[in-house]
């Protein structure tokens, strides 16, 4: 780290970064672990970081590319097809009727849940949530659109749909190219 001022601006980034990875992981000891993994490569990187910038993007965008990577590492559950059953269980409500919300989050494909949290969480304009995952604005807009929408039904009591299957539970349609 080149300076006390760079490290104290970093550590005034700690409780976003912890908030978005909690929200991120759904998981406390696994949000901890990604900031501590985030800093240490903040730590590695900081040479590549370009004074004048926007440091909680830079810091949020190394906290993306982490927890993509070890997404993309982590070996996949054994499901046992016999075991499963016709139709998906609906998720149960709380004791007091309501659904949880950190659950349902879950639920949402890991880009439209980014995509949400960035914007309703760390209040991050689409410009800056496009340069933190390195997609187009559009695309921002147009994952952010589904995330809520499928928010909405999830929290509604929709059932989560299952892999390769529309809301109606036929299979779902894929546009070749």
């Amino acid at each position: 780290m080149q300076s006390m001022s760079a490290s104290h601006a970093i550590v005034g980034q700690i409780p976003a970064l912890r908030r978005y990875a909690r929200a991120l992981t759904g998981d406390v000891w696994a949000a901890d672990d990604l900031v501590q993994d985030t800093l240490e490569r903040a730590c590695h990187k900081w040479s590549l970081w370009t004074p004048g910038t926007d440091l909680r993007a830079w810091l949020f965008t190394l906290m993306h590319n982490l927890h993509a990577s070890q997404l993309r590492r982590a070996p996949a559950p054994a499901v046992d097809i016999d075991a499963l059953e016709a139709e998906p269980a609906a998720m149960p409500a709380a004791a007091d009727g309501s659904l949880d919300l950190q659950r349902c989050l879950l639920l949402l494909p890991d880009e439209q849940r980014a995509v949400l949290l960035l914007a309703a969480l760390e209040d991050l304009s689409y410009a800056e949530i496009g340069r933190v995952l390195g997609v187009p604005i559009g695309t921002v807009m147009s994952r952010l659109s589904r995330a809520r929408e499928r928010l909405r039904q999830l929290m509604d009591g929709h059932p989560p749909e299952r892999a390769g299957t529309g809301p109606s539970g036929r299979p779902a349609l894929r546009r070749l190219k």
